[in-house]
């Protein structure tokens, strides 16, 4: 947990001295380069000095690698508690500290046996040594709302069922006012017509569920903003089944549920003033005698009959049934979805950017907004009128598929627009920036990054 105080004590087991370039310290006179970690140890305590390099060159994003830096360093180890010396105190500095410190340091360790040798603490009570703001203690409760989605993502896919992600929703909601809960499980799916979600489902033998959760913050008679996301909590891509190489990762396709599940921790934790939707479209594509098939064609909620072009496209089918039952049923002002669409958008992006689409450009310029003030980065990519074209299908009204190569993501996009009913609507491809494999990158460490929490959370905030 992190508090703050002002000025400084020096009083605890350790102090993280951030330094740039050309300050100093009346225990370190001499000058640290970027990325230098220098320990001075003074009877039972530790001084941790630390390069950031010259200040107008000095990114937050380098800062928050920094910090992260320092808190991994074998110095840190054995303190249980750290005050934080910021080289700034500018607002963006200390929230990029924040984050150095709750995401960057981070860990999935749930499965590991514990060494009972290991003296290292894990748990630290930092203190920043500046006064208390309410943007720094919102910083603080947002990055509990990252490691919310983070642990969600990171775990083991049938311990992540649809029930469990239906007891997180319940658990957060219990005992809060001016809520309201509706879930659809296979049953009510079926005699409503939600027929595309439950073919991802067929052949799984967990229960698929629609869950939507209404906030009622805002005034009387505001539109609502839905946030939508994709729960797949484990992507086989049924029948044309992923490859070696493609498949080890697949418990991290209801990263976008749980990016709904960590905004919306964090909005009841903030008390947002907003009329909101927290919608998770939660099923497991599966193999087995009952899977749908590529050439099938089902007939969706919204009416639209949908041929499968491929049935690891299975995530649009269930996202299209949920636009179309919160449209109709709830009639949001806006819709935001997020998704683990596409590889297309890895190949266009990388990992480091979410895929941004919309129907609506203010709604697009407040979320790359958002997402450069926060660094939970996404870039636009087009959607527009021709796309519907590819998407057409010979034997129904639309394919999962697209009939022509490359521009896999924004004909994906494409798909959900065709869902959208005119509603002013964003999806957010977060395939390659929800997770972080081999060593990591940047502060993240490895596994899940919680893409789209920070983002969405600071539009709330500012829009």
């Amino acid at each position: 947990m992190i508090s703050f105080h002002s000025p400084a004590k020096y009083d605890k087991d350790a102090m993280v001295v951030l330094l740039a370039s050309g300050q100093t310290h009346a225990r370190f006179k001499n000058g640290l380069e970027k990325g230098e970690i220098y320990p001075v140890l003074e009877g039972d305590k530790t001084f941790l000095f630390v390069g950031l390099g010259k200040t107008d060159k000095l990114s937050l994003t380098d800062l928050r690698i920094q910090v992260r830096k320092a808190f991994a360093s074998t110095y840190l180890q054995k303190a249980k508690t750290v005050e934080i010396i910021p080289h700034s105190k500018d607002d963006a500095a200390i929230i990029a500290i924040i984050e150095g410190v709750l995401i960057g340091t981070y860990a999935w360790d749930k499965y590991k046996s514990k060494d009972k040798n290991d003296k290292t603490v894990k748990t630290k009570q930092v203190t920043i040594a500046v006064e208390t703001k309410k943007i720094f203690t919102d910083a603080v409760a947002v990055c509990q709302g990252v490691s919310l989605t983070r642990d969600l993502v990171n775990d083991n896919a049938d311990t992540i069922t649809s029930t469990y992600l239906e007891k997180t929703v319940r658990d957060l909601i219990k005992g809060k006012k001016n809520l309201s809960l509706e879930i659809l499980n296979r049953k009510e799916l079926k005699s409503k017509g939600l027929n595309l979600h439950l073919a991802v489902n067929q052949a799984s033998n967990k229960e698929p569920k629609l869950i939507i959760v209404r906030y009622n913050g805002g005034k009387k008679g505001d539109g609502y903003t839905a946030f939508i996301g994709k729960g797949m909590t484990f992507d086989t891509g049924g029948l044309n089944l992923k490859p070696t190489g493609g498949i080890e990762t697949m418990k991290i396709d209801m990263a976008g549920a749980a990016a709904v599940c960590g905004l919306l921790k964090n909005v009841l934790a903030l008390g947002l003033k907003k009329n909101l939707l927290f919608v998770l479209g939660i099923a497991e594509n599966s193999i087995g005698s009952a899977a749908y098939k590529p050439g099938d064609v089902i007939t969706g909620y919204a009416g639209k009959s949908v041929e499968i072009g491929n049935t690891d496209a299975e995530g649009r089918l269930v996202l299209a049934d949920a636009f179309a039952y919160v449209v109709k049923n709830y009639k949001p002002a806006k819709m935001i979805d997020l998704a683990t669409l596409t590889g297309a958008c890895v190949v266009a992006l990388g990992f480091d950017y979410t895929g941004l689409f919309s129907n609506c450009d203010e709604l697009a310029r407040q979320l790359i907004e958002a997402s450069q003030k926060t660094d939970d980065r996404a870039w636009r990519l087009p959607v527009y009128a021709e796309l519907k074209e590819y998407i057409k299908s010979p034997i129904a009204d639309l394919k999962n598929t697209s009939n022509i190569k490359g521009g896999g993501a924004s004909t994906a996009a494409e798909f959900l627009h065709q869902f959208t009913e005119g509603t002013t609507w964003a999806h957010l491809d977060i395939a390659g920036s929800s997770y972080a494999e081999g060593s990591g990158r940047m502060y993240y460490g490895f596994g899940a990054t919680g893409a789209g929490v920070r983002l969405l959370t600071h539009y709330l905030l500012n829009n």
